[in-house]
């Protein structure tokens, strides 16, 4: 939820990337504990051409890199293969070797679940697919999401009692 950030309707992935460096220990909060901002447009060089990864932060209990790409726009496949790219660059030339292989994460405005779904099948770079939401969605919806999630949850955690896990 980056709505922290007031952004304007139309807003640019140059809004988007300013607004969360300007409001960093904000969006550190949104991400969660163990995040630590290592930067910016993160410079990758690869076969004599320069690359510039949006962000790069280092979680210490996965201890590994987690790259963030930003897209004001809907998820595209597309976005992917850039995204295993940059991981492929910081796995080989950036990762320490105690450190775990480098995650990504996708900030999207939005995203079709099946794109989605289709994209990853056959992808073997870990990578999330995340909306952003300038704005909290009206409380009816949000305890409708919360109900779902828990029913979710508690049918799993009842299938994997059963199969004994």
């Amino acid at each position: 939820m980056v709505e922290f950030l007031d952004l304007p309707q139309g807003h640019t992935e140059m809004n988007l990337h300013q607004g969360l460096l300007l409001r960093l220990k904000d969006f550190l909060i949104e991400l969660g504990r163990d995040f630590c901002f290592v930067g910016s447009e993160y410079p990758l060089q690869v076969g004599g051409r320069d690359f510039a990864l949006d962000l790069l932060f280092f979680h210490r209990g996965l201890n590994c890199l987690v790259a963030i790409e930003l897209k004001v726009g809907r998820f595209e496949p597309e976005y992917l293969g850039k995204l295993g790219f940059y991981l492929e660059a910081l796995d080989r030339d950036v990762k320490k070797l105690h450190e775990h292989p480098a995650i990504g994460v996708l900030l999207c405005a939005s995203k079709d679940a099946e794109v989605v779904e289709y994209s990853l099948s056959r992808s073997l770079s870990p990578a999330l697919i995340a909306e952003y939401q300038t704005q909290l969605p009206d409380k009816t919806l949000l305890q409708a999401k919360l109900h779902e999630f828990y029913l979710q949850n508690s049918r799993e955690d009842n299938q994997e009692n059963t199969h004994g896990i």
